[in-house]
């Protein structure tokens, strides 16, 4: 931290700016002082020499993107940016980068490096997730908090150690680490990403790199062929580290899985109670009360004339350069034409220090994980190309690269990557609203056996948030294939494209230093349909979710459905406020659309020839084949003796009986006054009962009064057990009035009922369950509840404990799911896991890879029983039920806009068979399983 010099920027929107933090190769770090004077916030502004670089801007803005799309967990989330300019902003945690760390205490206690790798890979894992390569893993951009890593850079501009920008345009952007697949010319990958993490582990464990110290050329060769010497690593971390510096990329460990042992209850939680050694712990608290101590300089009123003319900032927000008119917009000599391309006769050979290599470039958030880097025209001197930064050759430190005799291959097309989704339909750009999905690979066909929906509330007679509808995904630009272009083509192609890449030039096949160099063009904005031919079709790698069998995409004229049902394996019914939806199973095909079944919130078979709907108001049900309504019940004709009813969702159902709760609003006239006395008032009392119906038969087959709940009245009951003579029910802790609050005394009440006529059973408690605990019971008379951070199992008969599977520091878990001898249990540190029912032995537990903070994921297994899915707001996650193998993880797109809308709807999944459907917002994907 530093003062600030005369030429820095004073103002970046409202913020002021208080003293220079930190320094990058393409950016300064400015500490500022928010509109009120209290918050501090840091800024990351371009450096004033490269802003004026199209291709710069591109870069900073598109990983800008990326920061605001991972925000949560380690990353900090932005505060503000101008929507063209150069500069972020973000609060300001008091940290130290790790390699300030370093140079203060030495290498990290084997803990300290646990979490770091920990909350490292994790958001590794978030962004691999997508089929994405960070490229933003440094010693510098990597900072320690008092909680937690942070991770500051997202991209290799980012993490740059050098960025230059010649006359004409170009950037040259030298990267800290180098890989073995850049060293060979191969593309980069999501496994790329590893090994810079197992370099950067190394480092932290050791205060040295391996592989990358030393003489530049000695780096570059030990880094493509030698073994990492590791003797100083802790023994427990050895290995692990000694699998991401693996030479082959296949052999490396997957992000998840490198989270997951370095700490299986997560980053947070293993940092819990401090992990910064006692003398960084005191820099950090340091620095944080140097940083308070700031205060804004009086003459702020006039900023510009305190700063004179060097401190006056661009219309964008980018600080200007110390002196001199700004940079125009596309910097190159006059005899150049306007589209970047030099005058005179092209020919194949590169004429400006880096050899050209047809290309295709995105610009993307973070690079594509099959996406190969390519050069930029090079000028040669005695038959080697040198980069145009440096004439003679010397590229400077030890942490950049110089590639010679290596050639960079044209770029690939098909990823390897983990499931990133876009409605196929999309894909190819605007469609018209259609009802016909298209389908990449044959549906299955036998019949799935039939499973219920999951519970999801809505808004009935008792308050509950609205379903929120989320934008459907926006069109790509359309992938057309295209030849692949010559090498005078290519090299006039290179000056036209933004071009993030790896130097490839020369001779001998050697590299020299610990870095890469990339080199990003001037010119037109990069496209995202680059003249890139059409994909072939992928097959399912591991971790990569098998491709869907079919995606429907609702109309997003329309709300998302409020809920989604699976009939007799056949079909998908989807409801709504402005109709029901009817999608076949088979092909994803919509089959029928009913605007008089509009407002339905709960989806069921009814038989083999009918389905049923449930709104607040009336029942309903439709035919399969068509939609029609073939019969409509409602409640205030069918139901007598409660006039004007009022329903609560679904409490459940078991076969064609399903259960729900209704009040209504009778006026209680006062007693007759005694002689002498005034008259009392009439008041109105709620009376409420709990039902059960045949939906087969349309017929009510008990009725019993129950408690009356918070107002409007009807309690809401959630099904906890099923068995042969009775069921268990809970009341909706949102329900509950404040009687039954005090009268519980922090616990649930459960409530026996008899299946053949209605009656109460029991009454109980189960331990410290709490009123919005997760809860569940079998069939063969167990109830298992999420009593503080911990799993236990009772006796349903005399709620005595059986079991008890404890969890860590704020786990609490979430509903389990019974499968045979099996318990799958869920928690909110994002973790799965299966115990024996009845010993409660923890046989397996798995970590979701999403960032803590959540609920607890929700899980379905699928009809088969092989596969179990963890959805929630990031991700679903599918694991083998048996032994818990990670087996996929799946997201969508979401916003393909970058400046759309996001999609905030959580994932949910529907089991048919060997089917499970994936919804999120209004759009489905169907992926076979297990």
């Amino acid at each position: 931290m530093e003062a600030l010099r005369q030429d820095d920027p004073r103002h970046f929107g409202p913020y002021t700016v208080l003293a220079r933090f930190r320094e990058t190769a393409s950016a300064v770090h400015y500490l500022v002082g928010g509109a009120d004077g209290d918050d501090i916030a840091v800024v990351t502004a371009a450096r004033p020499a490269l802003a004026a670089v199209p291709a710069f801007r591109r870069r900073f803005q598109s990983e800008a993107r990326t920061a605001e799309r991972l925000a949560g967990g380690w990353v900090q989330p932005p505060l503000a940016a101008p929507a063209d300019g150069l500069w972020t902003a973000a609060a300001y945690v008091p940290a130290l980068t790790l390699a300030e760390a370093i140079e203060i205490a030495g290498p990290l206690p084997e803990r300290a490096v646990r979490i770091l790798g920990a909350g490292l890979a994790e958001t590794l894992s978030r962004v691999h997730a997508t089929g994405a390569v960070l490229q933003g893993l440094a010693p510098g951009t990597v900072l320690l908090a008092e909680d937690g890593p942070r991770l500051t850079a997202f991209g290799p501009l980012g993490a740059a150690a050098a960025a230059e920008a010649n006359a004409s345009g170009q950037l040259s952007v030298r990267l800290g680490y180098l890989t073995p697949e850049q060293v060979d010319g191969k593309d980069v990958g999501p496994a790329s990403d590893l090994f810079v993490l197992g370099l950067l582990l190394a480092y932290a464990a050791t205060g040295t790199t391996p592989l990358a110290d030393g003489p530049a050329a000695e780096a570059a060769e030990r880094i493509a062929h030698a073994s990492a010497e590791l003797d100083s690593v802790p023994d427990e971390l050895r290995d692990l580290i000694a699998g991401c510096l693996a030479k082959d990329p296949a052999d490396r460990p997957s992000a998840g899985s490198v989270a997951a042992e370095l700490a299986l209850e997560g980053a947070a939680g293993l940092a819990k109670g401090g992990w910064l050694p006692e003398r960084l712990a005191a820099s950090v608290a340091e620095q944080a009360a140097r940083v308070r101590a700031l205060r804004a300089p009086e003459d702020e009123a006039d900023p510009d004339a305190a700063a004179g003319p060097a401190a006056t900032e661009p219309a964008d927000g980018a600080p200007a350069p110390a002196s001199g008119p700004a940079a125009p917009e596309d910097v190159r000599p006059a005899s150049e034409p306007a589209d970047g391309i030099p005058a005179g006769p092209q020919d194949a050979r590169p004429e400006s220090g880096i050899l050209a290599a047809p290309a295709d470039t995105q610009d993307s958030d973070t690079q594509d994980s099959a996406t190969q880097d390519v050069g930029t025209p090079g000028h040669q001197e005695g038959g080697l190309p040198v980069p145009a930064s440096s004439a003679d050759g010397d590229i400077g430190d030890s942490r950049t690269t110089r590639f010679l005799g290596t050639v960079t291959p044209a770029p690939r097309t098909d990823r390897a990557t983990t499931q990133l989704a876009v409605p196929r339909e999309l894909a190819a750009g605007p469609q018209p609203q259609s009802a016909e999905p298209v389908r990449p690979a044959a549906p299955p066909t036998a019949p799935f056996p039939p499973s219920a929906p999951a519970a999801q509330p809505h808004p009935y007679a008792y308050p509950v948030a609205a379903p929120q509808s989320a934008p459907a995904p926006l069109p790509l630009p359309a992938q057309a294939p295209a030849p692949a272009p010559s090498t005078a083509a290519a090299a006039s192609a290179t000056s036209r494209r933004a071009l993030l890449t790896v130097v490839a030039a020369g001779v001998a096949g050697l590299v020299v230093g610990g870095g890469a160099v990339a080199a990003l063009g001037s010119g037109d904005d990069a496209s995202a349909a680059d003249d890139k031919p059409a994909p072939k079709p992928r097959r399912t790698l591991p971790g990569q979710a098998p491709e869907p069998s079919w995606i429907y995409t609702h109309p997003t004229a329309e709300p998302a459905p409020l809920t989604s049902g699976v009939w007799e394996d056949k079909l998908l019914v989807l409801t709504g406020t402005t109709g029901a939806t009817g999608i076949d199973l088979r092909t994803g095909r919509k089959i029928w659309q009913r605007a008089d079944a509009a407002g339905a919130q709960a989806v069921l078979a009814a038989g083999k020839d009918l389905c049923f709907l449930a709104s607040p108001t009336e029942f309903l049900w439709l035919s399969p084949k068509d939609g029609q309504v073939k019969h409509r019940v409602r409640f205030v004709d069918q139901f007598t003796g409660v006039p004007n009813m009022k329903v609560a969702p679904l409490t459940g159902r078991s076969g064609s009986v399903v259960w729900f709760t209704g009040s209504h609003t009778v006026l209680v006239k006062a007693p007759k006054p005694k002689k002498g006395q005034k008259p009392g008032r009439d008041t109105q009392v709620v009376k409420a009962y709990f039902f059960a119906y045949d939906i087969v038969l349309r017929k009510e087959l008990w009725r019993v009064a129950v408690p009356a709940g918070r107002a409007p009245g009807t309690p809401a009951y959630g099904l906890t057990a099923v068995r042969a003579a009775d069921l268990v029910v809970r009341q909706d802790a949102a329900t509950l009035t404040p009687a039954d609050v005090a009268a519980g005394k922090g616990r649930a009440l459960f409530r026996c009922f008899d299946r053949k006529t209605g009656k109460l059973l029991w009454v109980r408690q189960f331990g410290a369950l709490a009123p919005a605990g997760a809860a569940l019971g079998d069939e063969e008379g167990q109830l298992y509840g999420a009593v503080g951070d911990d799993l236990q199992a009772f006796e349903m008969a005399t709620a005595k404990p059986v079991w008890t599977l404890n969890g860590t520091a704020s786990s609490v878990f979430g509903t389990p799911v019974p499968a045979g001898k099996l318990l799958h249990t869920t928690n909110r540190n994002q973790e799965v896991g299966a115990v024996d029912r009845a010993t409660g032995k923890l046989l397996w537990r798995r970590s979701t890879e999403v960032p803590l903070g959540g609920n607890a994921p929700a899980l379905t297994l699928s009809g088969g029983g092989g596969t179990l899915l963890a959805a929630d707001a990031s991700q679903v996650t599918a694991f083998a039920a048996a032994d818990g193998r990670r087996l996929w993880k799946f997201q969508d797109i979401g916003a393909q806009d970058p400046k759309g809308a996001t999609v905030s709807a959580p994932y949910r999944v529907l089991a048919a068979g060997r089917t499970a459907v994936v919804q999120r917002g209004g759009v489905f994907y169907a992926f076979p399983v297990e």
